[in-house]
């Protein structure tokens, strides 16, 4: 479905001012050399300038300071920090996921379920015993919700996503496509001492490698969903073992992140794709974990802190630290580890031709 808005409509969404044709109707968003007459151009950056005379755009978001007459626009919306206008403008071009309102006869809910007023509900969606759907929340075709779950108002699940029993999930929450909420955590123990506790006490110095078989710990503690956490495609989170998995207010995770039982991530996380956290690791609030980071089990990384693309973090790390590297280390001392790591070889061709 197409939508169209005015310059001025839009520039009042955005809080930011426009000059030219306010009534100037537009219907959809795009870069600049590929606008046409009906488009809004994005040049929110001067180096994109000339890209507007490869276009056809007649209107477009341009820095606060343009000269947009000189660009040869009839409109213009003019703003501060462009990539903060990206969110307003893809909101008020974003047309849905198209699912039809109300319930979809195919769908199979179960006579406990209880559904919000305005929620919609698409095709083969099944949900289980007790569960509780919030207002206008919308659930995409071939999602499954396990008994007992809750989820908020405004919640929006997307194609395929699986919310096993007893989560909690909060109010304007999104789950991207393929996500499973709520699988059991990876829990085994061994009837005597196994040789991976016998390996990580001593730190591999005495280890008694008799074989023994893993026999299965249970999840029955949950996970609790803070409101305006959006989850991305293929995540997975495993429920606690006792106590529930938590994924605080905020909290944004990318595709194929990994939570472990018992993890605490806390407000307003940023974790980036394939980030894998074990389990009982409690993560602070506004922390930033880059992609491919990791983080081993039971330990803390404090609030605010960034750990690099890549990093191993195998012991705690304090509020506000910058990590990076395999085992991750403060990202200054990472740089230069790296830099020393680098001229070795020429150090070492000086160390022969002196020896000689």
């Amino acid at each position: 479905m197409t939508r169209s808005i005015t310059i001025a409509d839009l520039a009042r969404q955005l809080g930011a001012p426009f000059g030219g044709n306010g009534d100037l109707c537009v219907m959809r968003a795009c870069e600049p050399r590929d606008a046409g007459a009906g488009d809004l151009a994005l040049a929110m950056d001067p180096r994109f300038a000339d890209s507007l005379k490869e276009g056809g755009a007649r209107a477009a978001v341009l820095w606060a300071d343009a000269d947009w007459q000189s660009l040869g626009l009839e409109a213009a919306i003019l703003v501060g920090r462009g990539r903060l206008a990206m969110a307003g403008i893809t909101a008020a071009f974003d047309a849905g996921i198209g699912l039809e309102d109300g319930i979809h006869p195919s769908a199979v809910i179960h006579p406990t379920a209880h559904i919000g007023a305005g929620a919609t509900i698409g095709p083969l969606v099944v949900i289980g015993a007790h569960a509780k759907l919030g207002a206008r929340a919308m659930i995409a075709p071939q999602v499954s919700i396990g008994s007992g779950v809750q989820i908020g108002d405004d919640a929006l699940i997307h194609a395929g996503a699986k919310i096993a029993a007893r989560a909690h999930i909060g109010d304007r929450v999104i789950i991207q496509a393929g996500a499973v909420i709520g699988s059991d955590g990876f829990s085994f123990v061994t009837v005597e001492r196994s040789h991976v506790e016998q390996a990580r006490e001593t730190l591999g110095a005495s280890v008694d490698a008799q074989g023994q078989a893993w026999q299965r710990i249970a999840s029955i503690g949950g996970v609790v969903i803070g409101d305006d956490v959006e989850i991305g495609a293929n995540v997975t989170i495993d429920q606690g073992t006792i106590r529930p998995t938590r994924i605080g207010h905020g909290s944004k995770l990318d595709n194929q992140v990994h939570i472990g039982h018992n993890v605490i991530v806390g407000a307003h996380c940023l974790l980036c794709g394939q980030v894998g956290v074990a389990g009982s690791t409690v993560i602070g609030d506004y922390v930033v974990m880059a992609g491919q980071a990791g983080a081993a089990d039971n330990i803390t990384i404090g609030s605010g802190a960034i750990i690099g693309a890549g990093s191993g973090v195998l012991s705690n790390v304090p509020k506000g630290r910058s990590m990076m590297g395999y085992p991750a280390v403060a990202m200054q001392t990472h740089i230069d580890m790296y830099k020393a790591l680098r001229r070795l070889p020429r150090a070492l061709a000086k160390l022969s031709r002196k020896d000689s």
